[in-house]
């Protein structure tokens, strides 16, 4: 094949935006399971750094069903929710299209990253204002672990979108 036939060998690629977006589903349907909470919670331990981080990664916890009768699934679990669309709606606003010329780019990992910890911070604040019942101060507190869940696990999003094509 010679050297100029690049669009072929880039056909085969997904986008950058649409890389990061099934890194986002995945991580989110994985690591906020009920079963991967659990097993975070009774298997590591919070005061070593791979404990800390795998609980963290268990951040966006869903469940299949709400403990509390009155409250609704969806409202249970709007952060979980709100991360995968706030996410995906920035992989795709951000400049994707722009940094994902180059493929393999550092400017794609580091947009799918910013992506991701502006999506932790949002879902957060729009969750904890959608359903909490507590004082301003506690929500934006709140909002300040959205926002470190997405610095942390966002390298994983950031290097999903590596390789993609515009």
């Amino acid at each position: 094949m010679a050297l100029t036939n690049r669009s072929s060998t880039v056909r085969g690629y997904g986008t950058a935006a649409g890389t990061g977006a099934l890194a986002t589903l995945i991580l989110v349907a994985v690591c906020g399971s009920p079963w991967y909470v659990d097993w975070a919670e009774g298997n590591t331990d919070p005061n070593s750094a791979g404990g800390w981080f795998m609980r963290l990664l268990a951040w966006p916890a869903w469940r299949l069903e709400s403990t509390d009768p009155e409250q609704s699934l969806i409202a249970t679990d709007a952060r979980a929710v709100l991360l995968l669309v706030f996410a995906v709606t920035f992989l795709y606003l951000l400049p994707a299209s722009q940094v994902a010329r180059v493929q393999g780019s550092l400017s794609q990992f580091f947009s799918g990253w910013a992506a991701y910890v502006l999506a932790g911070g949002a879902a957060t604040l729009l969750a904890a204002l959608l359903t909490s019942g507590g004082t301003l101060l506690a929500d934006f507190e709140t909002t300040g672990a959205g926002a470190t869940y997405g610095f942390f696990a966002g390298w994983i999003i950031g290097l999903a979108s590596l390789g993609g094509r515009a």
